[in-house]
């Protein structure tokens, strides 16, 4: 018998090695699991970047805000401080009324209260207290240009102040209530941010 050399022949389709995709060599190469993304968009993609910026204010915003803090003026007096400018205001606002007004009390009464309302803004949280008393000192200090000297002498001024004083007590009471009410209204809007910030505060 002949025995012929030829193989035979194979039955059925062949195996072809097909070429891994890049992202199966290169994932297997790097050593991390194939089909998770890397990169800004694993963290959620743009929309939670978007979300995360959503609650902050924008450049524009900003700036407004910042421009608006600016122009606002917003000192903190202390407590002597705060006597001192009340009663410097006060006295260049009794000198100009007996020059401009002719020593009007009732004028005098009316700027008085404005002049309460800001010492008491702008003082100081620690001396909050001292507003609702340096302002009836401001107004018996602003009272030497305006009060009438009688004689010219020393003693017709202080009676002439005392008099005022008598005569203009619904200012006087009006501008000091003013600055009292002021300053209980920052008090207890300070005493509220303390309680808050104790409640936010992480405990140890």
């Amino acid at each position: 018998m002949e025995q012929h050399g030829t193989r035979p022949a194979q039955y059925g389709p062949r195996r072809s090695r097909a070429a891994l995709p890049p992202q199966g060599r290169g994932g297997a190469a790097a050593g991390r699991p194939v089909g998770r993304p890397t990169g800004p968009r694993a963290g959620g993609g743009p929309a939670r970047a978007a979300g995360r910026q959503a609650g902050r204010p924008g450049p524009a915003a900003a700036a407004r805000e910042a421009g608006a803090r600016r122009t606002m003026p917003n000192p903190r007096l202390t407590g002597l401080g705060s006597g001192l400018f009340c009663a410097a205001v006060m006295v260049v606002l009794g000198y100009l009324d007996a020059l401009l007004l002719g020593a009007s009390l009732t004028v005098y009464g009316v700027l008085f209260v404005p002049v309460c309302l800001l010492t008491a803004v702008w003082v100081r949280r620690g001396d909050l207290l001292t507003a609702p008393v340096v302002v009836p000192i401001a107004f018996a200090v602003g009272l030497v240009p305006v009060a009438e000297s009688g004689d010219g002498g020393l003693g017709g001024r202080l009676m002439g102040i005392v008099t005022a004083l008598a005569t203009e007590a619904g200012w006087l009471y009006g501008g000091t209530l003013v600055a009292g009410s002021t300053v209980i209204v920052r008090r207890i809007r300070l005493m509220r941010r303390r309680r808050a910030a104790g409640r936010n505060r992480p405990p140890g």
